[in-house]
C-alpha cells in the first residue's frame, strides 16, 4: 500500500511516516514545499503523480491564537486546502483521512462529545476552519475517515510537554489553567492507531486520544513529576489566564466508536507522558 502524508514535517506527520515505514508501506511525505495544499492544481498534479492508495491529511494551520489575526489565511489552509485534497481523492478513488480537532465543539457542560455529534459550535477561528474542513470531506467523499484529536504532544515539534519542561528548568513557580478538561494525545500512540485505521474500510468520524481526562494543570503536574522537576504549580481559571482565542472548557471526547469497530484504545495519558519524556531524553 502506498500512502501520502501531508504535513510530514509536523509532529504528527513525522510519526505517521515512521509508523508506515515500520510496517513496510511506501510512505510519501509532503509539506508546503512539495505540495501547497491551497493550490488546487498543485494538489492534483502531486496526487496524480504519486497515485497513492490513501492520503492521511495532517497538514493544518495550528497556531490557535495567531489564527484570530489571520482568519482568511487560516480558512484557506484548513478549509480550502482540505477541500482541494478531497476533490482529487474522490476523482481518483483514493481514500482520505482528515485529522480534525476537539475545537469543533463548543465545549460546554461535562458530557463526552459523541463521534457523530451534530451540535458543532466552535469558539475560535481555528475551530471554525477545521469544522469547515470536516464539512468538505463529508460532502465530497464517500471513503473517508475524520479523526478528532486533542492536546497533542510528541517528540517532534512544539507542544505543551516541551513548553512545560523548558519553563520548569528556569522557573520555580508556574500558573496553569485548571478549568479546561480534555485528554492529551501522544503522537507516537496516535500514529499507530491511524495506520491501523487506514488499513481498513471502517469509514466515518472517530475520536482518538489517550485514555483518561485531566485539566491542563493536572497535565503540567504530571509532566513535572515525571521529569523530576521541583516546580510549584498554581491552578488558575481561564479568566485569570486570558488568551486571544477562546478555548472550550469541555473537550471530553467519547471513543466508543473506536472499540465498537475493533480498534485498540490508546494507553493512559500518564503512561504516554512518561514514554514521551523518556524518548526525548534518549534523543527521540
Amino acid at each position: 500500500m502506498k500512502i501520502l502524508v501531508t504535513g510530514s514535517k509536523g509532529q504528527l506527520g513525522f510519526d505517521v511516516i515512521n509508523e508506515l515505514e515500520k510496517r513496510g508501506y511506501t510512505a510519501r511525505g509532503t509539506d508546503v514545499e512539495e505540495m501547497d495544499i491551497t493550490d488546487s492544481a498543485a494538489v492534483k498534479e502531486v496526487l496524480s503523480d504519486v497515485s497513492p492508495d490513501a492520503v492521511i491529511h495532517c497538514a493544518a494551520w495550528t497556531a490557535v491564537d495567531l489564527a484570530e489575526d489571520e482568519p482568511e489565511k487560516v480558512m484557506t489552509v484548513n478549509a480550502l486546502g482540505t477541500k482541494n485534497i478531497a476533490l482529487v481523492c474522490e476523482a481518483l478513488g483514493i481514500k482520505m483521512m482528515y485529522i480534525s480537532t476537539d475545537y469543533v465543539f463548543g465545549g460546554g457542560g461535562t458530557h463526552f462529545w459523541d463521534e457523530d455529534e451534530s451540535g458543532f459550535a466552535p469558539l475560535n477561528v481555528y475551530g471554525r476552519t477545521k469544522y469547515e474542513g470536516e464539512v468538505a470531506v463529508k460532502t465530497i467523499l464517500e471513503k473517508y475517515f475524520i479523526v478528532r484529536i486533542s492536546w497533542v504532544f510528541g517528540v517532534n515539534g512544539k507542544n505543551f510537554v516541551k513548553t512545560m519542561l523548558n519553563l520548569g528548568k528556569t522557573r520555580e513557580e508556574i500558573s496553569v489553567v485548571n478549568d479546561q478538561f480534555g485528554s492529551p494525545t501522544y503522537t507516537y500512540d496516535l500514529s499507530r492507531l491511524l495506520v491501523d485505521m487506514i488499513e481498513t474500510e471502517k469509514y466515518g468520524c472517530y475520536h482518538a486520544t489517550n485514555e483518561g481526562v485531566c485539566t491542563w494543570y493536572d497535565f503540567a503536574v504530571e509532566i513535572f513529576k515525571t521529569a523530576g522537576l521541583n516546580v510549584k504549580t498554581v491552578p488558575v481559571t481561564s479568566g485569570q489566564y486570558p488568551a486571544k482565542a477562546k478555548r472550550p472548557s469541555n473537550s471530553r471526547l467519547s471513543k466508543e466508536k473506536l472499540t465498537r469497530n475493533g480498534f485498540t484504545p490508546l494507553p493512559a495519558w500518564q503512561d504516554a507522558v512518561k514514554r514521551c519524556i523518556e524518548a526525548m531524553n534518549n534523543g527521540g
